[in-house]
């Protein structure tokens, strides 16, 4: 019996540990769709850098008719991958549909287009906030283009200065172009949550580059979209970008200089170092936050009473952390902000860091209900941070009021002036005897 029991003990064991090795793997299930198998070659240091990075790729071809996202309610892949922009069908049963459930799902989707775009992509675009334009189109720049180009000025040389603000998405700042040679897209004006990740310069368009302009082009200078991305409002990533030669070894490899007189040339574009700075953002390996431990209490005390009094002097502190190369580390930020509020925020400051928390002391309004103490962070590039404590504030009781109010001392002497004019009157009026009438 002792021998059986023993086994069945392994086993757990062993049935545990697979478990959790799964979910470990599971994180970085990732579906690779493409046109044709040929890009995983043309394309491999890009997907090199993300297997090295802990990524399970599944490659298949865009019409495979065994795809699959979702099985028994569930998504089987955490990441997706379209890297098949003349799709016109996606094979099994995805769709864009589907597509766009896996994003409302809290998935992550890359998507790499070209001139000759099919239609899913552009109404995986237009759900997404993102207008591509028509097939066989590209984006041109007669200023901006780069040496090698054979005459139609849509091998596109795009400054640094055009990318996106944010480090977190692009990556550190470098001054190597990038090469792009791809259709361009302009973003939904009334949606707020588009992000211009890389634009074209102002002498920029985007046509068809064996026609004459016949009429206003799709997009035109600052608003041409080469890369943009999405964060919805549940955290879930989207890139879309306009080139699949931006993610190719080709493009990575490749020297880059402008073909204007006197341009510098280098001897590699900063492609590869944009490539991985999105596909890090993109799959939530970079600016990814959460709220750890969450402690308030009145100052001088440690833990937090049943509800608090108006006007107490209450201490309040979170845990902030960022992922950072699979590790959770403290975040360092000095914009976070605590609301106190009722139905309007009563108090509003800003946290201090204090080791590795951040940290604030306020007094509470005079003002009784039920409140919460309100984290709301929402930073580019960043996840939205949401943190709500509710607690309760109570009025003073009887015996925490003061027994006597300097306000007041007027109206304390009126009484006790009133009390001491009745008793020299009442003294008076019993002693004093009136004299007799004389007959």
């Amino acid at each position: 019996k002792q021998y059986f029991w023993c086994n069945i003990s392994s086993l757990w064991v062993f049935v545990t540990l697979v478990c959790v090795l799964h979910c470990a793997v599971a994180d970085g299930k990732t579906l690779v769709l493409l046109d044709n198998l040929n890009i995983r070659d043309t394309h491999s240091m890009f997907f090199r850098s993300l297997t090295d990075r802990g990524f399970d790729l599944t490659f298949k071809t865009a019409d495979d008719p065994s795809l699959s996202l979702i099985k028994y309610g569930q998504f089987l892949y955490d990441h997706l991958i379209i890297f098949s922009p003349s799709v016109e069908d996606f094979g099994g049963n995805i769709n864009v549909e589907t597509i766009t459930s896996f994003i409302d799902g809290g998935g992550n989707v890359l998507v790499a287009a070209s001139s000759d775009i099919g239609d899913p992509l552009r109404e995986l675009g237009s759900e997404c906030g993102v207008e591509f334009d028509e097939e066989k189109t590209a984006v041109i720049d007669h200023h901006n283009y780069d040496v090698s180009d054979p005459g139609e000025h849509t091998l596109i040389v795009a400054d640094p200065e055009n990318m996106l603000k944010a480090p977190t998405i692009v990556g550190k700042p470098s001054n190597k172009p990038v090469l792009f040679k791809g259709v361009g897209m302009v973003a939904d004006p009334e949606n707020p949550l588009v992000l211009d990740i890389l634009t074209g310069s102002s002498t920029s368009y985007s046509f068809f580059p064996d026609r004459p302009i016949s009429q206003y082009p799709h997009a035109v200078g600052k608003n041409t979209l080469l890369i943009a991305g999405l964060q919805a409002r549940n955290n879930a990533r989207v890139v879309f970008s306009g080139s699949l030669d931006f993610f190719s070894d080709a493009f990575f490899n490749s020297a880059v200089q402008k073909a204007t007189p006197g341009s510098q040339r280098h001897e590699l574009t900063g492609n590869l170092e944009l490539a991985e700075a999105l596909s890090r953002w993109v799959f939530k390996e970079a600016g990814v936050l959460r709220v750890g431990a969450v402690t308030h209490h009145p100052v001088g005390e440690s833990t937090p009473p049943a509800a608090y009094t108006i006007t107490d002097l209450v201490e309040y502190s979170v845990v902030i952390e960022m992922l950072s190369e699979g590790r959770w580390v403290p975040f360092d930020g000095d914009d976070i902000q605590l609301e106190f509020v009722r139905i309007d925020p009563f108090v509003r400051t800003y946290l201090k860091k204090n080791g590795g928390k951040y940290s604030i002391q306020f007094k509470l309004p005079d003002v009784y209900g039920v409140f919460q103490f309100k984290v709301d962070y929402n930073r580019l590039g960043y996840t939205h941070l949401y943190s709500s404590t509710q607690v309760s504030v109570r009025p003073l009781q009887h015996t925490q009021y003061e027994r006597f109010i300097p306000s007041a001392f007027p109206y304390y002497a009126s009484v006790f002036s009133m009390m001491a004019g009745l008793f020299v009157f009442s003294i008076v009026f019993l002693h004093m005897k009136e004299k007799e009438k004389s007959e």
